[in-house]
């Protein structure tokens, strides 16, 4: 049952002078009785056209308040810092973590009594899901949605993934420049994130599975009018669940996080998911480790047909019957005791769900992969773990060895990836370093560098690649990366010299150079190497700096893990 009085009226309840001026401030037009008990429902909103992929989430706030206001609440929009992941430098990841920060202590010092999370763009839905945890007030996910499929001389387009495909045939000679910048003006066809099974359809995906958005609403076209019935609902949810008290730390538990795991290898969704499910349960103070990735979803059925895993698209997805029907499919691997933000458990009523296009949804019996989840590595290359998606990676890759060619930073890289001289072929193993949490700093989406030139005129379009930088979850290819340690936080990755020969067993779970542990351990980073590793004089990167975890811990900041509650003590007057 839920608490006698709200949490707001600890602001608005009295007859003194502090009531009065938290009351009087707040009135402007609002109805007498709106600050007589009424549950104040915050809306976290994103919204920014700085962040284009959420710049519609304006109009979603305005259909979750005509839910909030129906159901006897009072909204209020909540501007709270928006990560565009395309126009942010050095990488939106940077800001993930001041995001939530930011978002939390908001949260925590209004009047505030539960919230609504508007949020699309990749870093926007985790950041929030981890202000809320630590909070811990009653909260629900609105994903903004994907954009609309654009067309390109009458092929679909993919965003992102389109963007790594149309680059390298480009520099490969096999389209021309005129005609690449041409296919700019489709690429972003409407409203919305990208239309991929990137970081940004992921996450919204994963919100639904872990039981914080509607049941069937996530992957809902941001185009749709479904999308605005489903905002104005939520609006009238979030008042039942102030009523009845549900928090993150009465619905999100260990069974969630697993039965995300299992959605994210049904999907094909974004390795990116890994560190945010790992730091929105660092949050919540849920046991969850890089190993459960693995332990779960390795043997789980790749059923979605979607780029960069596939060939379809997210509103192809959506046609074809949605993420209910996906968990449908895989509903006796799903803990049936998690529940959601409805309070039943995630897997009632999955059996209305139904597929409507096979090509897109695939049998269980004919998946696009039979083990498809995120494959954790591990060797003296990365004693602490790192990951491969073998669903967007070359099957004839997934056992290989050959000779290192080494990056000091993304700079040596664009410096020397074209050069006619380096000595690289197709069984070369490329190796980026300097793009971890604390070299870069921020851990970019580079892994999946680009090939060199040489080895696209000769029709070369895959090698293995090694980073302690993410990737994109549009992009694809035989790409090991969340190398940890990374190299700038001590991991042998530093030690790696060009000409060392790398094996990558992913059968085996396996990732090593083969050098003996004595020579290993007898070698020091270059000069070059330390000089590449990020070193701010001050303000947010130094603080990022010094306290940022590694990929393993979800990239938070050490004193960010866990809870302080939704409790605040003293008055402002």
């Amino acid at each position: 049952m839920g608490h006698a009085q709200p949490r707001s009226s600890q602001w608005y309840g009295g007859r003194d002078r502090n009531s009065y001026i938290h009351r009087a401030w707040m009135r402007r037009g609002a109805p007498m009785d709106a600050f007589d008990g009424k549950p104040q429902i915050a809306i976290a909103n994103t919204a920014s056209d700085l962040t284009p992929c959420n710049a519609h989430l304006d109009e979603v706030a305005q259909h979750v308040k005509m839910g909030v206001w129906e159901a006897g609440g009072v909204p209020h929009n909540l501007p709270v810092v928006s990560l565009g992941e395309t126009q942010m430098r050095p990488t939106a990841m940077l800001w993930r973590n001041m995001a939530a920060m930011a978002a939390e202590e908001l949260l925590r010092a209004n009047p505030i009594d539960g919230v609504v999370l508007l949020g699309g763009c990749d870093k926007t839905i985790p950041a929030l899901l981890m202000a809320a945890a630590s909070v811990d007030i009653p909260a629900v996910v609105v994903p903004g949605g994907p954009m609309a499929t654009g067309t390109f001389r009458g092929r679909a387009l993919g965003c992102g993934t389109d963007v790594w495909r149309l680059s390298e045939e480009t520099r490969g000679g096999e389209m021309s420049a005129e005609d690449f910048l041409r296919s700019e003006s489709s690429m972003i066809r409407s409203k919305g994130h990208c239309n991929t099974m990137g970081t940004a359809s992921t996450m919204a995906l994963m919100a639904e599975a872990l039981g914080v958005v509607l049941p069937g609403l996530a992957g809902t076209p941001a185009v749709d009018s479904n999308l605005l019935a489903g905002a104005h609902e939520t609006g009238r949810t979030i008042l039942e669940m102030v009523r009845q008290d549900r928090r993150p730390s009465t619905t999100i538990t260990r069974a969630s996080f697993l039965n995300a795991i299992v959605a994210l290898a049904a999907i094909g969704g974004s390795t990116n998911a890994v560190v945010h499910l790992l730091a929105i349960a660092g949050r919540l103070g849920v046991e969850l480790s890089l190993d459960d990735f693995d332990r779960v979803g390795s043997g789980v059925p790749l059923l979605v047909n979607l780029q960069p895993s596939g060939e379809f698209l997210m509103d192809d997805f959506h046609r074809a019957g949605g993420f209910r029907s996906v968990l449908r499919d895989v509903r006796d691997l799903l803990d049936p005791e998690a529940i959601t933000i409805t309070g039943r458990p995630l897997v009632d009523g999955l059996d209305e769900a139904r597929v409507w296009d096979g090509d897109v949804i695939r049998d269980r019996a004919a998946p696009l992969q039979r083990d498809a989840g995120i494959a954790v590595l591990r060797g003296n290359l990365a004693p602490g773990g790192a990951v491969i998606k073998p669903a967007a990676a070359s099957p004839h890759l997934m056992t290989h060895s050959g000779p290192a060619v080494v990056f000091d930073s993304v700079e040596d890289l664009h410096a020397r990836i074209d050069d006619p001289d380096l000595e690289v072929d197709e069984n070369s193993v490329l190796v980026l370093r300097g793009c971890g949490p604390k070299g870069y700093p921020g851990m970019p989406e580079v892994s999946n560098m680009p090939l060199p030139r040489k080895l696209l005129e000769r029709g070369v379009r895959d090698v293995v690649r090694i980073c302690d930088g993410r990737m994109s979850g549009t992009a694809y290819g035989t790409v090991v990366l969340h190398v940890t340690p990374e190299a700038a936080a001590g991991g042998p990755l530093a030690l790696v010299r060009t000409g060392d020969v790398i094996s990558l067993d992913v059968p085996a779970r396996r990732i090593e150079v083969l050098i003996s542990d004595e020579d290993l351990a007898a070698r020091s980073p270059s000069e070059r190497t330390v000089q590449s590793f990020a070193n701010p004089a001050r303000g947010w990167e130094r603080l990022y700096v010094d306290h940022v975890l590694q990929a393993d811990a979800g990239v938070d900041l050490d004193f960010l893990v866990g809870s302080s509650g939704s409790e605040v003590l003293r008055e402002s007057h």
